[in-house]
């Protein structure tokens, strides 16, 4: 008699079978090794230098709550509800009130 383990094994679905699922571990290992090769390389530049004036003088009684910085501008967020835009220097560029409902 033959082993009934040995004939299971010749089975030709068997053989597909074993063959798709080492393709797709071949595959997901492919794409995890892609996908750690991927950040690795985002994370490695440097994040982009925060230059910021030596001092910004807010108007008198104003508390800063937030910071924000743009293109060639910062802003500060007061506790006064207004958002004060000033110039890389330091210069008060413009002073918007925010109205809260």
């Amino acid at each position: 008699m033959s082993d009934p383990d040995q004939t299971d094994l010749n089975v030709p679905q068997l053989t597909f079978l074993r063959r798709l699922v080492t393709i797709l571990t071949l595959t997901m290992i492919g794409g995890i090794i892609t996908l750690v090769t991927l950040i690795f390389l985002r994370f490695q530049d440097r994040p982009a230098s925060l230059t910021l004036p030596n001092s910004i003088t807010l108007p008198q009684g104003n508390t800063p709550v937030a910071f924000t910085k743009g293109a060639g501008w910062y802003a500060v967020v007061t506790s006064s509800n207004q958002i004060l835009i000033y110039d890389p220097n330091g210069g008060l560029l413009q002073t918007i009130e925010v109205v809260t409902p």
